[in-house]
This record gives C-alpha cells, structure tokens and sequence, in this order.
C-alpha cells in the first residue's frame, strides 16, 4: 500500500508541508499552474533549498505584491505577521485582495476549473477552519472573516496543499503524533498559551504533544492540514521507506525546525509476511427505486470525487415487487472520509437512511509506470503477489484514444502499445 506520511516531530504549517510536498518531487511547475488556475493575482510562490540544524530541505516561501509573507513565521514570539495564527489582523495586510471571508474563499475554490480532489481537500481544510473559528468567536461558520486563513498567502498554502495531494494520490496519509510547542504567542487577543485557541480545537482528538519547543510549531493551518487530511494518526508500523522530503520552517532553533514526509510502501496489520495487502474499510448501502439512470450516475459520479474506494449500483426487488438498486460504496473507515461520503449520499440520492458495515479488504501490491511510445504516452499497472508478478494491464484511456485515433479496436491498440514497449 503507497501511504504518504506526515512526521510532525517539529509541529506542521501551511508553508512546511508545501515544502515537503516539492521536496518530495512534486512538480512545482504544475502546482503553480493548478494555483494561477485561482483565479488571483498579486501573488508569487517560491521554492527555495534551505537547511535547519545540517538537515537540508525545501522552503516555500509566498510572496503577495512584494511582501514576503512566511518570513515572519516561526522567527518571532508576536503574531502581527505570523502566517497560520488566527490571532493575525488580515484586515491590516489585505493588499487588495478580498477573499478573506470563509464564504468568498468557498466561491473562490469551488468557481476554479481545479480537479475534483483539489476542491474537496481545499475545502475541507478550510471548512475546518471556519468551523474552529467560529467556536472560538461565537459567530455561525458562515459568517466567519478569517484573520489570517483568509490572507492570499495561506489560500496558496492550503489550496496548493490540495493540489499536491491530489497529484500524488497515496493510497494512505498516515501523520505521527503532532508536535504542538510551548511557552506563549502575543496577539491581538493578547498573551496566550501555546496551543492557541484554533489550533487546540483543530487538534481535538489528534494525538499530540507540547513543551518540545518553547515556540509555537503547530499553526491552525497545519493543524486542519493533518487533520482533514489524514486516514489514520499512528508512528508504528512496518513499511519500506521509498523516499523522503523536508519543509524547512523558517525559525532557526536549537534543533531542526521542518516537516518530514515520506513516502512508504506499507504493509497493513496482519498481513506482515503475506503477499497481500489487508485494509480495514466500511461499507455504505442503500437500496433506492426511485432515482432515474442520469441521477443514479451523477451520484455514483459525486460519491467517487468525495473519496469514495469504489461504488458499484446493482438491480434488486424491493418491497410491493418494485424494481430497485442497490448503491454500495466502498470507504475509508477514517470518520471524515465517512462523513464526506454520507453527506453526498443524504444531498444528492433520495435515500433517507442507509446501512455501514465494517469490511476488510485484501488486496495485492500493484505499481503502475508511464512510458513514451510512437502511439503516444500510455500508462500500465502490474499485479504482483510477493515478488512475482501476475499480470499487467495498459490504462482502458490510453488503450480507447489510440484506438480512436487510429480507427483500431481495444485489442489491437493494446497489442500496438506492447509492440511499443
């Protein structure tokens, strides 16, 4: 299973998971291209080699009309500038732009020809935000007016999150337990604690820890990064470590201030020596009889862009002898990718209640390459059961364009690609 790992042993931001992500070998070229897709100007994102206590890594830094936003993060006890504090005042560094407000920044993302995956996990982290903000102020989600999440430069951090995750489709985010710091941040609220009040809300249930650095190291940027992101919260496990990157903080301390991210071939719980994979997943159904063929489609449709493992829809009689399907949906069993999925099923399907059961899926490691061929660029996955491979198969897309292209059925376009190999 190809997991991507979140180790917060230094707190996590909006900036240093950036970091990560093109340290990691994300195409910094195609983020840039997904964020310029926003919509906004006035904005610049550079990725620069940096170190921290000898571990060399990548810094994201946000420049928004000439001003150098993530400079001040993690490089001064007060919060006027500290990119990732609820505490910092927007409103005195909007440089023109206006999506500050939870509902601009929602129209602002979903309005954006992003891909699917991108929206839902932007949204989701800052849904989360609003929704921390608002326990915190006393004002309805809707109504909330972020005071640093809605600066450009942290809509760049959590939408170009967004991106990257999507590009890399892990299988499984996994996130350790979640540095937090110590001693206090100075705000426009005043002194306060380390966690601020966001932030140990956006953590409630996380495992985390405090006092390893008397700085702040987890902002709520990050906070709702791992949270709204992650499918499980663990630091065991056996895996084989494939590659590896670091954001670089911007605060100089006595040890490494950066996020580590990893990507893992992982072996599930109980299938350590077995040529299988063994996942613990949920299953959603419902039987409905009065949806027609385009709504069944344009819900099987929705419930895959929300996260959904696979759905499937099969004929069934209902009571009084009524014709009817049954709409099952694979799922994470991880409550967010559940409630996700529950909520697209109450909106967008007629069902008024549906069942869940626990299920265990078993699965084989399967890789999948790119490669150039004279009949174009074409994809291919390969089944294995330990080392030994079963099968391999060139993507249904690849294979049905060529054929068009060529006038040529499935089989022949395939036999071209292998002749191509």
């Amino acid at each position: 299973m190809k997991t991507l790992h979140f180790d917060c042993f230094a707190g996590i931001s909006g900036d240093m998971a950036l970091g990560a992500f093109a340290d990691l070998g994300v195409d910094t070229a195609l983020v840039q291209a997904e964020l310029e897709k926003l919509g906004i100007g006035g904005w610049k994102l550079e990725f620069r080699r940096d170190e921290r206590c000898g571990i060399c890594g990548t810094r994201a830094v946000v420049t928004v009309d000439g001003y150098e936003h993530h400079n001040h993060e993690h490089d001064h006890d007060h919060h006027e500038h500290e990119h990732g504090q609820e505490c910092r005042n927007y409103e005195h560094h909007n440089h023109g732009h206006g999506h500050h407000a939870w509902k601009d920044i929602r129209s602002l993302i979903e309005a954006a020809p992003l891909s699917a995956g991108a929206k839902r996990r932007a949204l989701a982290i800052f849904t989360r935000i609003a929704e921390a903000e608002s326990q915190v102020h006393g004002v309805p989600a809707e109504d909330i007016a972020f005071h640093e999440a809605g600066a450009l430069d942290s809509i760049i951090d959590i939408v170009g999150t967004a991106v990257c995750l999507d590009l890399l489709k892990p299988d499984r985010i996994t996130c350790s337990e979640i540095e937090l710091g110590g001693g206090t941040v100075r705000c426009a609220h005043g002194e306060l604690p380390v966690p601020a009040p966001a932030t140990l809300i956006l953590c409630r249930g996380l495992p985390v820890r405090t006092g390893g650095f008397q700085k702040e190291m987890t902002t709520p940027t990050g906070a709702a990064i791992a949270a709204a992101s992650a499918d499980a919260f663990t630091g065991a496990g056996a895996f084989t470590e494939l590659k590896t990157g670091y954001g670089i903080g911007t605060r100089k301390l006595d040890k490494p201030n950066v996020l580590r991210l990893s990507w893992r071939e992982e072996a599930a719980e109980g299938s350590r020596g077995k040529p299988w994979i063994t996942e613990e997943l949920a299953l959603i159904e419902t039987n409905i009889d009065d949806m027609t063929g385009e709504a069944l489609g344009f819900l099987m449709e929705s419930l895959f862009a929300g996260g959904a493992l696979d759905v499937t829809l099969s004929p069934c009689v209902m009571k009084k002898s009524r014709p009817g399907t049954v709409v099952s949906v694979l799922s994470p069993a991880a409550p967010d990718k559940l409630d996700a999925l529950r909520e697209i099923l109450f909106r967008r399907s007629s069902a008024a209640g549906f069942r869940e059961i626990p299920v265990r899926r078993l699965s084989l490691r399967r890789e999948e390459e790119r490669f150039s061929a004279p009949s174009g660029e074409a994809g291919r996955k390969t089944v294995f059961f330990g080392e030994e491979v079963l099968g391999s198969k060139f993507e249904y897309e690849d294979r049905a364009r060529i054929a068009r292209e060529r006038g040529i059925s499935l089989a022949a376009a395939e036999r071209l690609l292998e002749e191509n190999r």
